[in-house]
């Protein structure tokens, strides 16, 4: 297969108007050509099904409707078989970009190939820094990021790499999967997302997968608007479901305290 131009992909589940706003940003301010970008709707329990092809209308969209939600990897694995792009974008539906990111990111990796993943540095609406390249997941580190009040702050500071200077490209072992740039042939090779994870910590499975080909980088010169909404983890079903998550991952990759 020959692997040309660019692919994106994002999986909605609920909430079409943040999805086509997220997708018709990218549409706009990308000029890699070929494009492909990819709205997959996860069996949204709302009419996002009816309504995404009214709102987004490109020629370089394209949408698909999966018959069951099979959750964050298994969504974005539904265009594994389709790719026959050189980089592959995994994006969230609450994204927001204002200029050729996508564009900048591909030309930085095609002058690095050693690197086989890589994000921007992501913003909340408001212009506060997001703290998103993380060191491998660890216990306290994670427990850092749940408990109230930041009573294990310092542990939270090392494990979201804030001891490090992020204004320079830096090498991470953690990659957010809200925004990320992926070689397909690597994407392709290592299967995808592991769709054991229905959702949490696939994203640093994914990374660890990434590692065993190149280096995965944060590139804070190329910058993008994330919503970030997060799931309280006190709701009973989703602090179940991460941890259910987190065990499967130090089941794969080795248990890590701090």
């Amino acid at each position: 297969m020959q692997d040309t131009g660019v692919s994106a992909s994002i999986v909605v589940y609920g909430g079409w108007q943040e999805a086509a706003a997220a997708a018709n940003s990218v549409l706009e301010h990308t000029a890699a050509r070929p494009f492909t970008l990819y709205l997959i709707d996860n069996a949204s329990p709302d009419d996002s099904a009816q309504r995404l092809p009214e709102a987004v209308q490109d020629e370089h969209a394209r949408l698909l409707f999966l018959p069951r939600n099979k959750g964050f990897g298994g969504g974005h694995n539904a265009v594994l078989g389709r790719l026959d792009s050189r980089y592959h974008f995994v994006l969230n539906p609450d994204i927001l970009v204002t200029g050729d990111v996508l564009g900048g990111i591909c030309a930085w990796m095609d002058e690095h190939p050693d690197v086989v993943m890589a994000t921007p540095q992501l913003y909340f609406p408001d212009g506060r820094l997001q703290h998103l390249p993380r060191r491998r997941p660890n216990l306290m580190g994670l427990l850092a990021r749940q408990l109230p009040g930041g009573l294990l702050h310092t542990f939270n500071e090392h494990y979201t790499m804030q001891d490090e200077d992020l204004t320079q490209v830096q090498d991470i072992q953690f990659c957010t999967g809200s925004f990320f740039c992926i070689r397909t042939e690597v994407f392709r090779r290592m299967g995808g997302f592991d769709e054991g994870y229905f959702m949490y910590v696939e994203d640093a499975d994914i990374t660890q997968k990434a590692l065993q080909y190149g280096r995965v980088c944060l590139l804070p010169q190329f910058k993008a608007v994330h919503a970030w909404h997060r799931t309280p983890a006190h709701r009973g079903s989703h602090f179940w479901m991460q941890l259910k998550s987190m065990g499967r991952y130090f089941a794969k990759w080795g248990f890590a305290f701090r």
